[in-house]
């Protein structure tokens, strides 16, 4: 994999609502944005990112940080430089690796604020006949 070196600088989770209020179905939208991309060496380019989870009226989960990437860094820098954009195949990692890294990280800091997961949970039927699932598989 690409990505050399992950690190979290930053983390923050508010909550809205007080304990005792019921909320509605809550929408939870994921966002990851590449904030700024440096050289570091001649293979090496460090970008720095923010994930947020953001549930709608209800709370967020702010986490910002920064990775390193092995690759052609002076390609990478220029075209962000130039369209601040990445090439496909890097920014499909880079991406991926945030969602990896941050996603466990905002389930922890959910819990401690007392905010549903941001991820999908698996449906749980207890008895009859089961039915065909939509969402993720845990092994």
């Amino acid at each position: 994999m690409p990505v050399k070196h992950f690190e979290l600088l930053a983390i923050e989770g508010k909550r809205f609502s007080k304990l005792g209020e019921k909320p509605r179905n809550v929408r939870i939208d994921h966002n990851s944005s590449v904030t700024s991309v440096t050289e570091k060496s001649k293979n090496e380019a460090v970008i720095d990112f923010r994930f947020m989870a953001n549930y709608q009226g209800l709370g967020v989960i702010s986490i910002e940080g920064s990775l390193v990437y092995e690759g052609d860094a002076k390609e990478i820098v220029v075209q962000w430089r130039n369209q601040r954009k990445m090439p496909d195949k890097v920014a499909t990692e880079v991406h991926q690796a945030i969602m990896n890294n941050c996603i466990p990280e905002a389930v922890v800091i959910a819990r401690d604020i007392r905010l549903p997961p941001p991820v999908p949970l698996p449906p749980i039927r207890i008895g009859g006949k089961p039915k065909e699932s939509t969402g993720i598989e845990i092994a």
